[in-house]
């Protein structure tokens, strides 16, 4: 089945869409009170400057007001943001009712260095890890990996776990806190396979089960843009004994030049239906409404499928998360109306060039995860 797919205008097609969404509503209100209410959470990633610094925090103050599981931070490529990182996690926990998950990246890093960076997040009051590998520098071909370092994600995890058993037997202090506050390690996993590393699902699959055989709790996906992709990989990976939860990772769908630029850094290809549906108009709200749409039915079609809930790739703006959010019932009526998208001063897009090759740009502000195992 195909989530993205054209605007119907006939009234038979409305009519449809309407019920499919009214029965959406009707399960989400039925989970509303219940334990298997589907999760929601959101990443956002450092400010890059000084200056992007209030409206992050303004993005902040609207996602709490859904009252969100939890919201991971991105760790930039080799540790480029530690101290950024570190002081927003800090942040949120400090003036925050958020739960924060620090992503944390080991490539090119020694052990030792790695177990000094967990110790900070954990003297911090984090109690929560994204375990990821990490991309090696891009534009280094003579780059090699530190000889003592920590090589994949089912390490880091193993990793993370040690250092939380010696500081417990180090201290009956910080057992007891452990047992009322358990270490939690999330990783990724990969719906097309790691394009990045050239891994395919099946050897995807493997690699998550070797990070839950190292104790991982749950897993977040890289981007995808159809059903097929998340409900074929959890199949597999149940079929091969992978039992922990795994969170379907969204990317709102309202922004071409956005959607273009994550092609680009995670290889996996936008649907060309889904911007050809985009760029079809020169109304930005109307761009908007369709992208939200075909959101929602991505949503609807995974969360039917089983998905435990989403994980909504923010990129540092309320706008569009909350208002997908809101078309999938997600939110509890938490929130009155839908906003008016920041980007209804944009230019009217057109179709991107798809047959150029994907670029392989170094930016790791954006963590829908690239190359974070091996």
């Amino acid at each position: 089945m195909t989530v993205v797919a054209e605007i119907e205008t006939a009234p038979g097609a409305r009519h449809a869409d309407a019920a499919r969404h009214s029965r959406a509503a009707q399960r989400r209100a039925e989970q509303a009170g219940a334990l298997d209410r589907p999760t929601v959470s959101f990443e956002l990633f450092p400010p890059r400057n000084p200056d992007a610094a209030p409206r992050l925090w303004a993005t902040v103050r609207e996602l709490e007001t859904v009252e969100p599981d939890f919201v991971s931070v991105t760790y930039g490529a080799a540790g480029k943001t530690r101290q950024t990182t570190r002081g927003m996690v800090r942040r949120l926990l400090r003036e925050t009712a958020l739960t924060p998950i620090a992503h944390l990246t080991c490539v090119g890093t020694s052990r030792d260095e790695v177990t000094a960076i967990v110790e900070e997040f954990l003297d911090e009051g984090v109690r929560s890890f994204l375990a990821l590998r990490g991309d090696p520098p891009a534009g280094e071909p003579d780059w090699r990996p530190h000889p003592d370092g920590v090589h994949t994600a089912a390490e880091l995890v193993e990793l993370l776990r040690d250092i939380e058993s010696r500081r417990c037997g180090r201290s009956a202090a910080q057992a007891v806190r452990a047992r009322v506050r358990p270490l939690s390690v999330a990783v990724a996993a990969f719906p097309r396979g790691n394009h990045a590393t050239g891994g395919t699902r099946a050897q995807d699959v493997q690699a998550l089960l070797a990070k839950q055989h190292a104790g991982a709790d749950f897993a977040i996906t890289q981007v995808f843009y159809e059903a097929e992709a998340y409900l074929g990989l959890v199949a597999e990976a149940r079929a091969a004994g992978v039992t922990i939860p795994i969170v379907p990772g969204i990317i709102p769908t309202t922004d071409p030049a956005r959607l273009l630029r994550v092609q680009e850094l995670t290889g996996v290809p936008v649907p060309r239906r889904l911007f050809d549906l985009l760029g079809s108009t020169d109304d930005p709200l109307e761009r908007h409404r369709r992208g939200t749409r075909a959101g929602v039915d991505l949503v609807n079609a995974v969360l039917d499928g089983g998905a435990p809930g989403v994980h909504v790739y923010t990129y540092n703006k309320h706008e569009a998360a909350l208002d997908l959010l809101d078309g999938a019932d997600l939110v509890g009526g938490r929130r009155s109306s839908v906003t008016t998208p920041a980007a209804v001063t944009t230019p009217a897009v057109t179709t991107p060039d798809l047959t150029a090759p994907d670029g392989n740009p170094a930016d790791a502000a954006t963590t829908t995860p690239r190359g974070t195992q091996p």
